[in-house]
């Protein structure tokens, strides 16, 4: 089983159970099919950090009050703030099967959150060889709705990339992202390097929760 399709057994929740063959087979065809549908896009900016009192923090004009990305974001100098999107070719997909098979419909939505996170992941990957050639050294991202840090703040997010115009991301009026299959995040730069893992569920202290990677 590779690593987005572990990916993809665990947001369906089956934790450590046992998955048979017939959903390792939807599951298989579902990445096929948002393959076909998806377009990846990203854009990111950097920007200067500083550490205020404990919990409190800016990013560029951005404010925020956070004890979890404070805490991420420590000895860091500068942060990436990005926004990325599998387009809107997915949302399309979902409605269509949304019509006749909501059961299809919940392997592919969890099909594209791995897919998503694989998008992030190779992206990510870049921006850290990129970095360590200017001496730099990458956190693990850190997205609004994680611990503390507030979901609010994506609408600032947003405008603060030009997120709409260069990718076609933007908010609904409950601050959702829209396509669906998007996602903002802030990666701290420091010139220590402190090992870390990728993912964000190292950075998230509900240890109970069932999508858990560890």
């Amino acid at each position: 089983m590779d690593v987005r399709t572990k990916e993809a057994v665990r947001y369906l929740g089956y934790g450590n159970h046992a998955i048979d063959d017939r959903m390792l087979a939807l599951i298989s065809n579902s990445f096929q099919e948002l393959e076909k549908a998806a377009g990846g896009r990203i854009v990111y900016r950097i920007f200067d950090v500083s550490l205020e009192a404990k919990d409190c923090l800016s990013i560029g004009t951005l404010k925020i009050k956070s004890r979890n990305l404070w805490r991420n974001l420590k000895s860091c100098e500068k942060a990436y703030i990005l926004g990325a999107t599998l387009g809107v070719g997915v949302d399309s997909l979902l409605r269509r099967y949304s019509l006749t098979d909501m059961a299809r419909v919940v392997i592919l939505q969890a099909c594209a959150a791995a897919m998503l996170e694989e998008y992030l992941d190779c992206c990510q990957e870049e921006l850290r060889r990129e970095q360590e050639e200017e001496g730099y050294f990458l956190r693990p991202r850190f997205s609004p709705g994680y611990g503390d840090f507030s979901i609010k703040h994506q609408e600032q997010i947003l405008r603060m990339l030009d997120a709409p115009k260069k990718i076609g991301l933007s908010l609904t009026d409950g601050n959702m992202l829209t396509p669906s299959k998007s996602v903002t995040a802030i990666i701290g730069l420091s010139r220590i390097n402190i090992p870390c893992h990728v993912q964000s569920c190292e950075s998230c202290e509900k240890i109970d929760c069932n999508y858990r990677r560890i």
